[in-house]
């Protein structure tokens, strides 16, 4: 059955999130990266999307798609320490002047354009590397929620089975 929003040709709705991760998503693969959306941190925050290379850098990438969510956000710096490179990412529909504002960092993060086909770089993150413990934690992290992942797809009802047994 179909919603409202699939009667909305796509060139006429709004970007979401989603679209936005979607395009980052494809830009970091092409750059040599496996990457994850919703990532917890070791300080509790969560990554909307991050990044890991195969010599072991680590990209966050925050994405924004409304000015009133960007300005609203207070705890973005809390990413910095758990990443070598930080982007924000926003559809092509912003106004990305905003991410000039020294409040943003402009000297440090970089900035990408998305669709949910594509994105593109438009300012390079400054790479800030991560100390090693940091590091390692970091990617035990990462590849700890990828394995859970890929294991929820082949066994959904893992959880409650193992309660079950519990």
């Amino acid at each position: 059955m179909a919603t409202l929003a699939d009667l909305i040709p796509d060139d006429l709705r709004a970007p979401t999130a989603v679209d936005v991760a979607r395009g980052v998503c494809r830009l970091l693969y092409r750059q040599g990266f496996a990457s994850q959306c919703e990532v917890p941190l070791g300080n509790g925050r969560r990554g909307d999307v991050i990044g890991i290379d195969d010599r072991g850098r680590i990209t966050l990438v925050e994405i924004k798609v409304s000015m009133a969510d960007l300005r609203g956000d207070l705890k973005w710096t809390d990413y910095l320490d758990y990443c070598d490179r930080y982007f924000w990412a926003v559809p092509d529909s912003f106004a990305i002047d905003v991410f000039e504002e020294d409040y943003f960092l402009p000297e440090r993060a970089g900035l990408i354009v998305a669709d949910r086909f594509d994105a593109a770089v438009l300012r390079a993150a400054i790479e800030t590397p991560l100390n090693a413990a940091r590091r390692k934690a970091e990617t035990l992290r990462f590849a700890r929620r990828a394995a859970q992942r890929l294991l929820g797809i082949v066994d959904p009802n893992l959880q409650a089975a193992m309660s079950e047994i519990s």
